[in-house]
């Protein structure tokens, strides 16, 4: 295997690919069209801030199975695009927590003693003393919006320094935020009450542009802004306007709209501003951890086939994964089973989950039954792009989960309707093996593996001893034989475990023996 670390990944990370046996290509920043002509060279590919892997990078891409950034945000990568390549993408979100927290608290102390401004003075060969007045914390009033990870770093360490904090954040329950000594309040008396904001959420279609001329309105006359999270969360026009005004004392920005700004950006000549080049995670410890985090993580998951972190994939854990890997195949063989019987395309997929099943992970499970349903109907299907997929053809896709399986300790339901009719097969695992046991309404339990030949007939007799004796004839041996009925004398069903393929036109003359009504055969 062959992994393409860039932008100057840190060496602790490239040793823990070559600790694991794992080949590793060394560059620095890669433009988008560079690094799609070499991708397909590698298995893996890790970035950091500087390369942008865009759709263009992996319209070609064939071999590469996972994407990485060493750090929590991964704006620089087309997710949509790598997922319908099938490609995992991953971040390390706790990696640099603790550093992006401690930055927007240096940034805010800045900005509190004008410290930049001050340092900038001196370098003058100037003494303003009394120009550069400041503003204590204590007993001040942060407002952190979003109460995330790096939000809470931030609001703990602001309580340790004496401040009123109070927090935004619809995700996170009052009792956790009591629990950190703050107050949840509702947005708009956030900024009623702060006499400094601070941002920590991601940026989505409700965050982007959030600190704009109507929400500045409502902050407190004097206010001073922070923000180390996402550059698209303030409209910088409205800010700049805001701190000529007055309205906005001061601001501390690590992030931009546009990175890096130009160099003529008004923001980067107001006095009131103090500016850093994106260095919430900069620090050697975090970005060591991060390194050191992304490289664990993309050996597990081209060694192992464990999946963390990842932002376009339910992440398994290596200590599920050998309870889940049964019912992931289960999962994928009973999807199977309808591509290959169903003619209409499937407009909707129920997947009910019965008993034991239930309590694990089941979204993998889910994506399974749906890759195993969609192979058969392109090839450009595989577990990280199956949801997509289903969704591109117009699936609707639905999941329960039922308390009890009697007499099964798990039962996984798939249920496929189409416009014509609802197909149903469930399963269970024996024994680490995938069995199908029910056919709609039809009681019967088989292995699914290898070559199954799947027959409805009339529940009459001769139909078996016809059947074996065609196969004799044709040098198709019977490996095991299953059969179901409703009732006696009304239509049966049987499946063949069969050690031979069957030609279509064997199959086509099995189709025409004697109260045989439909013949289908299967692979797993």
């Amino acid at each position: 295997m062959k992994v393409l670390a860039l932008d100057n990944l840190q060496q602790v990370g490239i040793d823990v690919f070559l600790k694991e046996g794992i080949e590793v290509d060394v560059k620095g920043k890669m433009t988008p069209e560079e690094l799609a002509a070499v991708i397909s060279n590698y298995d893996a590919v890790v970035i950091r801030g500087a390369t942008k892997a865009t759709a263009a990078t992996f319209e070609h891409a064939t071999r590469v199975k996972v994407i990485g950034r060493a750090g929590s945000g991964t704006d620089n990568i087309d997710k949509i695009a790598a997922t319908k390549k099938g490609v995992v993408v991953m971040n390390t979100p706790g990696g640099n927590t603790i550093t992006t927290g401690e930055h927007a608290l240096s940034m805010m102390m800045a900005l509190a003693r004008q410290i930049p401004q001050a340092t900038a003075s001196m370098r003058a060969g100037k003494w303003e003393k009394n120009k550069f007045l400041g503003t204590e914390l204590t007993d001040k009033t942060l407002g952190v919006v979003g109460l995330g990870a790096i939000g809470k770093v931030v609001a703990e360490r602001a309580v340790g320094l004496k401040m009123v904090v109070v927090a935004f954040d619809p995700y996170v329950s009052k009792e956790d935020a009591n629990r950190l000594g703050v107050e949840t309040v509702p947005l708009e008396e956030l900024y009623r009450r702060a006499d400094f904001i601070t941002f920590h959420t991601p940026l989505t279609p409700e965050t982007k542009g959030m600190v704009n001329a109507s929400s500045i309105a409502k902050m407190k006359d004097g206010v001073c802004i922070v923000n180390c999270a996402r550059g698209a969360l303030v409209n910088e026009a409205d800010l700049l306007a805001a701190l000529e005004s007055g309205k906005v004392k001061g601001a501390a920005l690590d992030v931009y709209n546009t990175e890096p700004p130009d160099p003529g950006m008004p923001l980067l000549q107001n006095p009131n501003v103090i500016l850093t080049p994106h260095l919430g995670a900069s620090t050697t410890e975090a970005q060591e951890k991060v390194a050191i985090l992304i490289a664990e993580q993309i050996c597990d998951f081209l060694k192992k086939g464990t999946i963390r972190n990842s932002v376009n994939f339910p992440s398994v854990s290596a200590e599920l994964l050998p309870a889940l890997k049964p019912f992931l195949l289960l999962g994928e063989r009973l999807g199977a089973f309808h591509g290959q019987l169903l003619k209409a395309p499937v407009r909707e997929l129920k997947v009910e989950y019965h008993g034991e099943v239930g309590k694990l992970s089941t979204d993998p499970i889910t994506i399974s039954v749906l890759k195993g349903l969609l192979q058969f109907q392109t090839e450009e299907v595989n577990l990280v792009n199956a949801r997509m997929v289903a969704e591109d053809r117009g699936i609707k896709i639905s999941e329960s989960k039922v308390g009890k399986s009697d007499p099964y300790a798990s039962l996984l339901k798939v249920i496929a309707v189409t416009e014509e009719k609802a197909f149903t097969v469930s399963g269970t695992v024996f024994g680490a093996h995938p069995k199908v046991v029910q056919i709609n309404e039809f009681l019967i339990e088989a292995d699914l593996s290898g070559g199954i030949l799947m027959l409805e007939n009339l529940d009459v007799p001769g139909v078996l001893g016809r059947l074996g004796t065609f196969l004799g004839e044709k040098g198709i041996n019977i490996a095991g034989l299953q059969l179901g009925r409703v009732k006696a004398g009304g239509t049966a069903l049987s499946l063949y475990n069969v050690d031979n393929a069957i030609p279509d036109n064997v199959l086509a003359q099995l189709g025409k023996l004697p109260n045989v009504t439909s013949a289908s055969y299967l692979v797993f």
